[in-house]
């Protein structure tokens, strides 16, 4: 059982969020199941099953007010050292089982030991693509060397490449150069070539040589989020995406949020680089992944595109990011960048190269930049409204004449984190909510199962997923809107109390109240603090496209488009209901899938689409919300329900909203003209 104690260690686990304090000498496995911290162990905490390995995260932690060291827990046990001698554990992993707190400690939960592991819905959408790519492979038959002619074997080669394909004006570096000879004579003199044609005419290089005839060469497509990473492999031949798959990004053991890493880097010397290891091994890790589900050999992969937002960009490169962590956010750089793959380890072909689409401005990167090749609001005449749902948002708006751009700092609480029954999407976990508006009693679907929990089967089904195990963010939305349109919530975002007389649902909770979702363990309630998390964050959100619209001197849009792998699992009326998009017809507001990943895509299939990006990005207009006056305001009017002042009529005509409420009505009768007094002070 947790106290308040002094003497009690703070313990935080990464990335759930979830906190609490034990005393000294609590196994961190116990700590986990007190939390609800989704942790593996299938042996009991006997330290058989090795499921239930963590690891503890080092440094200054200014978000959560810890100082966690690996000293703040005891050391390797025997137990530890005899798992490790037989099967294993890799470094800095312990056995939660086996590790006790001695101290204030943040502790990460890596995915594999995690029950309900990550559901990271990034798909490669549905997209006709022009097949343009920058690496193409030229079978050609090389003359034999010649006594009476001399010459080099690349000199051959190049004749052979202008002679039979018409290409001139090539280059090849030493690392290929040292594989020419062995190909060239076990292939007979017939071999083939990868060339990588640059925008300027003098780049074009031979980067791969194989003996005979090759076929297959792969690229990756790779969307680094703050949250996840997606990868998307490529056949670059036919555009055919043969592999897709996803991971949690390993820096949010750092923080959930950008701004809590670069504090991160700011009050730990070394930060940048710890982190930027951790987000390349991540990105090997799923580069092993995809060429092992698609059976490609990584040598085969001779092209990566990378998108993410500029902390991202940053950090991958090998960039300390803290120059964003302050205005005026400057950027190393924002123009696009061309690699090779070893420059940044990406364990891919030796010369493969990799293409880093540029940003847009210090908090609106490289993914956004690919949203805009993808959606092409720049060929519009609408006004066009794209939103890029994720912890910090990035908020296009405009059309051909002109194009806008900022990021707004929603915050985890869309993705689950801050959220007291918040997780993750997960098998189990709560994605869609109905609330009957006569009998306040609630029905809701989870992720892994079709059936609603008050439909045949779902007991049954639900048990073969682990059962309930909290909420995510399409659920935390729809629950929100539709206890605001059940009136369970008013237009201020209170729980009204006096509903606690038409339903044991809605419950007094200290000074507040709270609506039980699920009841069953884990109990699943959606608190006071839960509705000012997601309204703090819709708030943000909105504000920052409302600040677009003024600077376009518009007060509607006519298209919106929901993109980013969270914002295509939203139901767009219930995102409405709740404030995080103005109005709009609904049958103009759409979620367009990972459009950051199509956009990388696009650019690792078609060579123009990079040189149309680069010049795009030079005349979108960014707007800094941190320095604009009016953006505090938007703030305050849009913690309301769905708004406090715009009107929503397109939304109007699809639900009834409800009449605005008196906030008192949210207080219980003995305090209730205590708490009016004490407002009007």
């Amino acid at each position: 059982m947790t106290t308040n104690e002094p003497q009690d260690a703070l313990i935080v686990f990464t990335p759930s969020g979830k906190r609490g304090r034990f005393p000294i000498g609590t196994p961190v496995l116990q700590a986990a199941r007190s939390l609800g911290v989704d942790i593996d162990s299938v042996c009991g905490g006997r330290a058989i099953c090795g499921r239930c390995q963590v690891a503890v995260s080092e440094g200054e932690f200014a978000k959560h007010g810890i100082s966690s060291h690996a000293s703040h827990l005891n050391g390797f046990t025997k137990v530890e050292e005899r798992y490790d001698a037989k099967r294993g554990l890799q470094a800095g992993r312990r056995l939660s089982c086996q590790t006790q707190l001695l101290g204030d400690a943040v502790i990460d939960v890596p995915p594999e030991s995690q029950v309900h592991k990550q559901v990271v819905r990034k798909r490669a959408e549905a997209r006709d693509i022009e097949l343009d790519p920058v690496t193409r492979l030229y079978y050609i038959v090389v003359d034999e060397p010649d006594m009476h002619h001399p010459s080099g074997d690349l000199e051959r080669v190049y004749k052979a490449l202008k002679e039979q394909w018409g290409i001139d004006e090539v280059y090849t570096d030493l690392r290929t150069l040292t594989q020419l000879q062995r190909a060239l004579r076990k292939g007979e003199w017939r071999i083939t070539v990868a060339v990588h044609h640059g925008h300027i005419r003098s780049r074009q290089r031979i980067i791969a040589v194989w003996p005979g005839f090759h076929d297959r060469i792969f690229g990756l497509a790779i969307d680094i989020g703050s949250t996840t990473i997606a990868a998307h492999m490529c056949n670059m031949s036919t555009g055919e995406v043969v592999a897709s798959s996803g991971i949690m990004n390993p820096q949010i053991r750092f923080g959930e949020d950008l701004m809590s890493r670069v504090s991160y880097v700011m009050m730990n010397p070394g930060g940048d680089e710890e982190m930027t290891q951790a987000v390349r091994t991540g990105l090997n890790a799923l580069i092993f992944q995809v060429a092992e589900e698609a059976a490609v050999d990584r040598n085969d992969i001779l092209e990566a595109v990378i998108v993410g937002n500029p902390v991202m960009h940053h950090l991958v490169l090998g960039i300390d990011p803290v120059e964003l962590g302050g205005a005026p956010f400057a950027l190393a750089t924002n123009a696009a960048k061309t690699l090779w793959a070893t420059e940044i380890d990406l364990a891919m072909h030796p010369d493969a190269r990799v293409y880093v689409l540029p940003c847009i401005a210090g908090h609106v990167g490289a993914d956004a930049a690919a949203v805009v090749l993808s959606e092409s609001p720049h060929l519009q005449d609408e006004h066009w409204l794209i939103v890029d749902v994720g912890t910090n948002a990035e908020i296009v708006l405009g059309n051909r004449d002109r194009l806008l751009a900022c990021s707004s700092p929603t915050g985890p609480a869309f993705e689950g984190a801050q959220i007291s029954g918040g997780q993750r999407a997960a098998p189990g976990a709560i994605e869609r909510v109905r609330i009957d508006p006569e009998t306040l009693e609630p029905r809701y679907r989870i992720i892994g199962v079709e059936e609603w929990s008050d439909e045949d089967g779902f007991a049954e089904q639900a048990k073969a997923v682990g059962g309930v195990t909290g909420i995510c963010g399409s659920g935390i939305i729809e629950v929100l809107a539709e206890m605001y349109l059940a009136g369970i919530l008013n237009q201020d975002g209170v729980v009204d109390g006096a509903m606690a007389a038409r339903s044991d649902r809605v419950e007094a909770d200290g000074r507040t109240f709270s609506y039980v979702l699920s009841r069953g363990e884990p109990e699943i309630r959606i608190t006071q603090n839960d509705v000012r998390q997601i309204q703090l964050a819709k708030a943000a959100l909105y504000a920052g496209a409302k600040l677009l619209m003024d600077h376009l001197e518009i007060d509607k849009v006519d298209k919106i488009t929901l993109a980013g792998a969270f914002g295509s699992h939203i139901d767009v009326k219930y995102a409405m209901v709740l404030g995080m998009i103005p109005d709009c017809p609904l049958d103009k507001v759409y979620a367009a899938g990972n459009a950051a990943g199509t956009g990388a895509r696009i650019a690792l299939l078609n060579n123009k689409a990079r040189r149309e990006i680069e010049k795009v990005v030079q005349w979108i207009d960014k707007i800094e919300t941190a320095v604009e006056p009016k953006f505090q305001q938007h703030f305050v009017e849009a913690m309301a329900i769905p708004h406090k002042t715009a009107s929503y009529p397109n939304l109007s005509e699809a639900v009834t909203l409800p009449e605005p409420k008196d906030v008192a009505s949210a207080d219980s009768s003995g305090d209730g003209e205590t708490r009016r007094r004490r407002r009007r002070r």
